[in-house]
């Protein structure tokens, strides 16, 4: 049977030791958000997502959902495990106060929800739809659509989607073709179908709130025509209660390879009533504050998957035995030794440690400036901190869920064949992390958008964000004799994505073909460079809490400094080969006529 202890002692050093979380409380409205009200939320949410969510990921899989008579039925116990999680006011977390909701840091969310994936990502799905509908709605309804629909979405009553994808487009939604024509009261007809829905139809909430993505009758072509309307699967009275069923089915649930307790549906949208969510013909726009939402919420669900998979790889390597460690027997009681002892589990180990480890900063970095960029009273500040967000997402979301899916695969290795039975559990971490490599944007998707967009949006501003503080820290530290062996290889690597982004952002303009050749090798060397920058921070943080402890703490910051070792030794030199791919351009891929593939 599989695993999972919540990595509270992890979790408690990157925000505390390396990131001073502390400091969020001084934000306005943060106030409560103290390191002891921290430590005590996140141990119950870890009590929720072992005893509760974790027992209920193998059944879920196992059993999927049903779809019967028009209704999803989910697998059995979440419903239960829902009204718990709902009551618990774990939906609420981060909302609004307005709203009823408990106003915390948008960075404990970000921690909770690497806790839910690792517990059980099926189920993580349906909350997290929900966060995305709230921040849209949030940031881009009316008063009166807030007041309708945002204190049950608080409360978990009600849930969310975001309904985009259509059956000829995916990525492209210029090319949607669900209309929206005038309606009574200010409210619109919505006719269309939409796929890939997920957690579109379900028993585990009364009501299902739908952002919908169509077109006005006098709407122009492409993006521009796009607008964004909020669509109850049942209609609300005046009062708040539950009226007629609007027109909004499912006409059937995808059989999936992995995620088989989340509903993916397609959904017919018939004359159903909805309501324009800001302005007409403006609803990317909103709807992509939904996104990138989603988007550092799926680098989460490979970040989480991640864990729990590295958790029972390395509790499996403990314990079985197999052949004799190569210099020498390590266990003469037994018949054979552990397989830790052999050099390529332990590589295997350390890659699924250091990414991790590595990962978890990375992400908690950006949840903490997520809040800087909302909450900060200098413009200035929150302006650079919304900067580096942007900055970041897509490498959040491309390389945590690529390394997700690679940990994942770690471990079935690990297991032997004993990874490629389902009993054991490891399995189902693959397939379940595979999709998030997919969905809210292809990984390809997000390394276009880092050097289509981001790279050089407003003379490269977004890039200065993280390329300042990685050289002011490097600069400050390379006169710290203990911090020389992380320094020098992390200012190598940073030299060479410099070096490389100029000369991608000078061919790029020459031929677009170069950019995109380069992108996803970009990303991937970019998203070292900031691992880099957050094991040497981490390292930083070990040597100077080492001085001051003993005994366990003291082997917890020394295995630390080792995994910091094994990343800027054995991973961090990617890096070079990265630069050496794009430095051959776009020939080596472009120049092959179709005809001969």
């Amino acid at each position: 049977m599989p695993h999972y202890k919540a990595p509270l002692e992890n979790i408690h050093f990157v925000l505390h030791d390396v990131l001073k979380a502390e400091q969020l409380s001084h934000l306005p409205g943060y106030d409560q958000a103290t390191p002891d009200m921290m430590t005590q939320i996140f141990e119950e949410g870890a009590k929720m997502c072992e005893e509760v969510l974790f027992p209920l990921n193998q059944s879920g899989d196992k059993q999927g959902c049903v779809l019967e008579n028009g209704v999803v039925r989910t697998p059995q116990g979440f419903k239960e495990a829902y009204e718990l999680y709902r009551t618990g006011g774990w939906t609420s977390l981060s909302s609004d106060p307005a709203y009823g909701g408990m106003g915390m840091p948008h960075l404990m969310n970000f921690v909770f929800m690497e806790m839910i994936c690792s517990a059980n990502m099926a189920f993580g799905m349906y909350p997290g739809l929900s966060e995305g509908a709230y921040r849209a709605l949030h940031l881009h309804g009316s008063d009166e659509l807030k007041q309708r629909f945002l204190p049950k979405l608080v409360s978990g009553e009600w849930t969310g989607t975001m309904c985009l994808t259509e059956p000829h487009c995916g990525t492209d939604l210029g090319l949607i073709r669900t209309k929206a024509s005038v309606g009574e009261n200010g409210s619109w007809k919505i006719s269309g179908t939409k796929i890939f829905i997920s957690a579109g139809e379900h028993d585990l909430a009364e009501n299902i709130i739908h952002l919908v993505l169509a077109r006005l009758p006098d709407a122009p072509e492409g993006v521009k025509g796009i607008s964004l309307f909020v669509v109850p699967k049942f209609l609300v009275n005046d009062d708040g209660s539950l009226g007629a069923r609007n027109g909004v089915t499912c006409g059937s649930i995808e059989h999936k390879m992995g995620i088989k307790a989340s509903a993916t549906c397609v959904m017919n949208f018939d004359d159903a009533q909805g309501w324009l969510v800001g302005e007409a013909h403006k609803g990317l726009k909103a709807m992509f504050t939904m996104m990138n939402a989603a988007r550092l919420g799926v680098g989460m669900q490979g970040l989480g998957i991640a864990e729990v998979a590295y958790q029972n790889a390395l509790i499996y390597a403990k314990d079985r035995l197999q052949m004799r460690a190569l210099d020498g027997t390590k266990a003469p009681d037994k018949p054979a030794d552990p397989i830790i002892v052999h050099p390529d589990v332990r590589r295997m180990l350390l890659t699924s440690k250091a990414f991790c480890e590595g990962g978890r900063a990375l992400s908690y970095w950006v949840g903490m400036h997520l809040d800087i960029s909302e909450k900060h009273p200098d413009p200035q500040t929150r302006q650079d901190a919304d900067d580096l967000v942007a900055l970041m997402t897509p490498i959040v979301k491309a390389y945590l869920t690529d390394m997700g899916f690679d940990v994942a695969n770690h471990a079935i290795q690990v297991y032997g064949g004993h990874g490629y039975i389902w009993e054991w559990g490891v399995e189902q971490y693959a397939r379940d992390a595979r999709i998030a490599m997919i969905y809210e944007g292809t990984n390809g998707i997000q390394a276009l958008d880092l050097v289509g967009r981001k790279m050089g949006q407003s003379y490269g501003r977004l890039l200065r964000q993280f390329f300042h503080p990685v050289s002011d820290f490097i600069n400050v530290e390379q006169s710290n004799p203990a911090m020389m062996e992380f320094i020098l290889p992390l200012g190598k690597s940073f030299a060479k994505l410099q070096q490389i982004t100029g000369l991608i952002a000078q061919k790029g303009m020459k031929d677009p073909n170069e950019a995109g050749a380069a992108s996803s090798d970009y990303l991937r060397l970019f998203a070292l460079v900031a691992m880099g920058y957050m094991w040497a921070l981490m390292a930083k943080a070990a040597l100077e809490k080492k001085e001051t402890t003993q005994g366990e703490l003291q082997e917890f910051y020394d295995s630390k400094l080792h995994t910091a070792r094994f990343f800027f030794e054995r991973m961090l030199p990617e890096t070079e080969s990265r630069f050496r791919m794009i430095m051959a351009g776009a020939a080596p891929l472009m120049n092959l006529k179709a005809e001969g593939f």
